[in-house]
């Protein structure tokens, strides 16, 4: 009698099984399976047929559902190769990524949810669209870097993609960007379908169902669709490629991006990335052949791009100059739509010069440090060394010294101050219930609704249709100066993703304190290329990725274990270079503690992290190791 594992959505590795002869012919891997396991039966995905069965008293499989594998031998090979990847269970894998209506089916009820107002297509140009679908004639793998001129034509081009093809997976980064592309599709009729989490579970089962049958073909979603059941997909599109959205920030902290990509590759079939601004990780890959380089950009009209420098500029607030508020002017009597964006947390414990606007910066990482008030300390977040506040700027000695920042709420009542005219603000204080997206969704179409005011959040909200006359980033200096290495690409990102919401005969506005900042150039020259090449040469100096490979160690205890940590990886490899631990805060407000280490090989860190997972043995249940490589 044969044997075979067992892969249960819980955090330990596949479960050996016997396999009674009445199923041993269609016992297939990736097939849905129920077998006994802690005293009820569960259901778990077959892996493999299992040569050498564990001692002891062996239960047997109970039941095989389906006529068909669940999961293709290729999205076998996936779960395996995060596992190893992520340093991971891959029973833990599967319970984080794949949704439980894939294993016990649930049946739908209540009315079908309301669709959100679908994106403007534009009508693209049947030269570019065979550019894009000459990549689909392979039945090989390849990633395809697309450079599209903005958000807009990124759907537009996936969409007449779409029109053409079959067996399609289309992610997004986040909900609302997938439930307004599905929108726009429903010519496609029942062929395409959408799964993500935020679904009433009958409906993510009745779409897992149609998958399986064949009746939907095409998959859109976010990380929730990358193991749609497809047993061999033609094509998987990853749009805005460079969103940190496709980043897990809780439990194993999965790159969805990269694992698509790793799917692509073992389905052998074409990847197609997507973004009006690449990441650095994709774009470097294009530049050394790689990846394949789409860039459809020629010959589209982009807004003007204008930098307001805060030191020499008048102002009518001291966080509001008075150029873009005679722009705004200008827009409102065109009978133009404004746009104020203000960064994320509207304030910042960022120390700033104002006379020639560095921001203090850890000498060691090059990263910027961070005001801790308690301690009245900077720190780096990297290394975790504190030092003393300067009484001047290190770089130009000027004794005026500041923190930057102007909350979203203050905008929103000078505005209706100075102008009088209907004005909505958008942030997380008013996103709190889910039907926030619709409702700003309709407030930003209503004619009198002429300013809007909010935080980055508003333009995952808005994006897809350049309906902004005039838009200005009220404090885009903050973006650059989180302790983050790849703090500038993420602000060069941001101002691209606001300047895609503004016509092309519209204008953008910077108000800065850092107008000598070469990226404001680029971003005026609308010259990607010169800004990669600036970014990719300073992360060569510094040794970051993608010049060394580095790993997150991430531990949730007070204790000393970050610290010991710390010591064993030091004794495990003298070769590794570590930086930390850090405390920083969760989203949800928690503490946790990073351990950053960095080699120019993976594998040593990989290896690394398992000495030191093996020494540090079984923990409690409250302490949590999590890896996240970069």
């Amino acid at each position: 009698m044969p044997f075979v594992d067992i892969l249960f959505p819980l955090a330990v590795g596949p479960l050996t099984y016997r396999c009674p002869a009445a199923l041993k012919e269609i016992a297939t891997p990736g097939m849905l399976v129920s077998a006994p396991l802690r005293n009820v039966i569960a259901r778990g995905i077959l892996c493999r047929k299992s040569p050498t069965p564990p001692p002891g008293n062996i239960k047997e499989i109970t039941e095989i559902h389906g006529n068909r594998p669940l999961f293709s031998t290729a999205m076998m090979k996936l779960l395996m190769w995060m596992s190893d990847y992520y340093i991971a269970p891959a029973g833990l894998i599967l319970k984080q990524t794949v949704p439980q209506e894939m294993l016990v089916e649930v049946k739908p009820k209540g009315p079908a949810m309301h669709a959100l107002a679908p994106y403007e297509l534009l009508s693209i140009p049947e030269q570019d669209v065979a550019r894009c679908s000459g990549i689909m004639d392979s039945d090989a793998y390849q990633s395809t870097l697309l450079y599209a001129a903005s958000s807009q034509h990124e759907f537009s081009l996936a969409a007449s993609l779409l029109r053409r093809t079959v067996k399609t997976l289309v992610l997004f980064p986040e909900i609302i960007g997938a439930t307004r592309f599905f929108s726009a599709m429903r010519d496609l009729g029942d062929r395409a379908c959408i799964l993500h989490s935020d679904m009433a579970a009958g409906k993510r089962s009745e779409a897992i169902k149609g998958i399986v049958s064949g009746r939907h073909d095409i998959v859109i979603g976010t990380r929730t669709a990358l193991f749609a059941p497809i047993l061999k997909f033609k094509l998987i599109i990853i749009i805005h490629e460079q969103a940190g959205s496709y980043k897990l920030e809780d439990g194993i902290r999965l790159n969805i991006r990269d694992c698509a990509i790793m799917r692509g590759f073992l389905e052998q079939i074409p990847v197609l990335m997507t973004s009006s601004a690449p990441s650095m990780e994709s774009w470097a890959n294009a530049l050394s052949g790689k990846y394949r380089l789409l860039d459809m950009r020629s010959g589209i009209k982009r807004p003007k791009v204008r930098t307001v420098d805060m030191r020499f500029t008048h102002k009518v607030r001291p966080y509001l100059s008075s150029s873009v508020i005679a722009a705004a002017k200008g827009a409102l009597h065109r009978n133009d739509k404004v746009l104020f964006l203000l960064n994320r947390r509207g304030h910042s414990t960022m120390l700033h010069c104002a006379e020639c606007g560095a921001a203090e910066r850890c000498t060691e990482c090059g990263i910027p440090l961070v005001l801790h008030k308690d301690k009245n300390l900077l720190r780096c977040h990297y290394c975790g060394r504190y030092v003393a506040i300067p009484e001047t700027c290190s770089k130009c000695k000027s004794s005026r010294l500041e923190l930057l920042g102007a909350g979203t709420q203050k905008i929103e009542e000078v505005m209706r101050e100075l102008f009088g005219v209907g004005t909505v603000r958008f942030d997380s204080d008013k996103a709190a219930r889910k039907t926030s997206a619709r409702d700003m969704l309709a407030h930003a179409s209503q004619d009198e609704t002429r300013i809007l005011v909010g935080t980055k959040m508003l333009t995952n909200v808005l994006r897809g249709a350049a309906q902004f006359g005039m838009a200005a980033m009220l404090n885009p200096d903050i973006s650059m100066n989180i302790p983050d290495f790849r703090a500038r690409e993420k602000a060069f990102q941001e101002i691209v993703a606001v300047r895609d919401l503004v016509n092309p005969s519209g204008e953008l506005l910077l108000q800065t304190r850092l107008s000598h900042e070469p990226l404001y150039r680029h971003i005026k020259d609308d010259d990607f290329a010169a800004f990669a090449a600036e970014e990719l040469s300073l992360r060569r100096d510094l040794r970051f990725p993608p010049y060394s490979k580095m790993m997150d160690i991430v531990v949730s205890h007070n204790g000393d274990l970050p610290e010991r940590a710390v010591r064993l990886i030091g004794l495990s490899s003298k070769e590794i270079e570590i930086l930390g631990p850090t405390e920083r805060k969760t989203r949800k407000g928690k503490i946790e503690y990073s351990i950053l280490i960095r080699h120019p090989e993976r594998k040593m860190l990989h290896r690394a992290v398992r000495s030191l997972l093996a020494k540090i043995g079984k923990t409690p249940s409250d302490i949590r190791i999590d890896v996240d490589p970069y």
